[in-house]
């Protein structure tokens, strides 16, 4: 999709982002699963309940809200990535999945029937939104009186290293604003708490309500795992440099990777997430 709401980010996640995420779904996977039990614990899905998962990627979080919600409950997962939704989708069928969904969709203009879902989850998905105001309204209008809303979404740089330092590393030289200050979508879109606040009273949510966590964020068993990672993940930052000066960004990456491997446990990032919670009104 080219044209119409968030159109930019059909393009991204569609295109090479998507490409590369579904190539390395098992890695990143295992970047965040530190995430997961934060997740599962405030969603608190039980069985019998209706899940949306938005932005599910691969839909490992979506699976996991489907078995938890059991035979006589359903796990919808969103996405715009067609490439995503076919792995997520043959993984659902290789468990024999048959409570679980996954639909090519912008959750920010979804036609969801009002009040048919119990939970609506999200693991680090809904930073991408064009319009914000107009998606948490409409993920709001797709819960049931007293339906239960949990997030999450990365806090400021300064908790997230593995950002900021890999950034640094990679663009010697240059002054790499980030992120956008035009409060365009991007991972930390949300880290702003009075932000997530607004726009969740403005649609309509009560019991708003912010939790730090901190995991740490894994990119490989060894440095060179991780560096062919990052090289593939930041591919954008390297291809308008010179030769000489990629080379001297490969290097300081190199050596920031080294910096934080820890044997036995991997290359291993400080990271903090908000886990943000809410619910509609009975």
């Amino acid at each position: 999709m080219t044209e119409g709401p968030n159109a930019g980010q059909w393009q991204v996640w569609d295109g090479a982002a998507g490409a590369f995420w579904t190539e390395h779904a098992d890695r990143f996977d295992r970047a965040v699963a530190g995430y997961d039990p934060h997740l599962e614990a405030a969603a608190a899905v039980v069985a019998g309940e209706r899940v949306l998962d938005v932005g599910c990627g691969t839909g490992a979080t979506t699976r996991a809200a489907a078995r938890r919600a059991g035979p006589d409950g359903h796990a919808l997962g969103l996405d715009l990535s067609a490439r995503m939704l076919e792995l997520a989708r043959a993984r659902a069928a290789a468990e024999r999945l048959d409570t679980v969904t996954f639909t090519r969709a912008d959750a920010q203009v979804h036609p969801f029937p009002p009040g048919g879902v119990d939970v609506v989850l999200s693991r680090h998905g809904v930073m991408f939104f064009d319009d914000p105001p107009a998606a948490f309204a409409n993920l709001a209008r797709a819960l049931r009186p007293g339906g239960r809303l949990a997030v999450l979404v990365w806090q400021g740089l300064e908790g997230n290293h593995f950002i900021h330092r890999v950034l640094n590393a990679m663009t010697p030289d240059r002054d790499t604003p980030y992120p956008p200050a035009d409060g365009r979508p991007s991972p930390l879109s949300l880290a702003d708490p009075a932000r997530v606040h607004a726009l969740l009273d403005a649609a309509g949510f009560v019991d708003v309500h912010l939790e730090g966590v901190e995991e740490p964020m894994v990119f490989g068993d060894d440095p060179e795992e991780a560096f062919a990672y990052q090289i593939g993940h930041q591919a954008w930052l390297l291809a308008e440099l010179d030769p000489a000066t990629r080379e001297r960004a490969h290097a300081r990456l190199r050596d920031d990777l080294a910096a934080h491997h820890e044997p036995g446990a991997g290359v291993r990032y400080p990271s903090a997430a908000w886990l943000v919670t809410a619910r509609t009104p009975e």
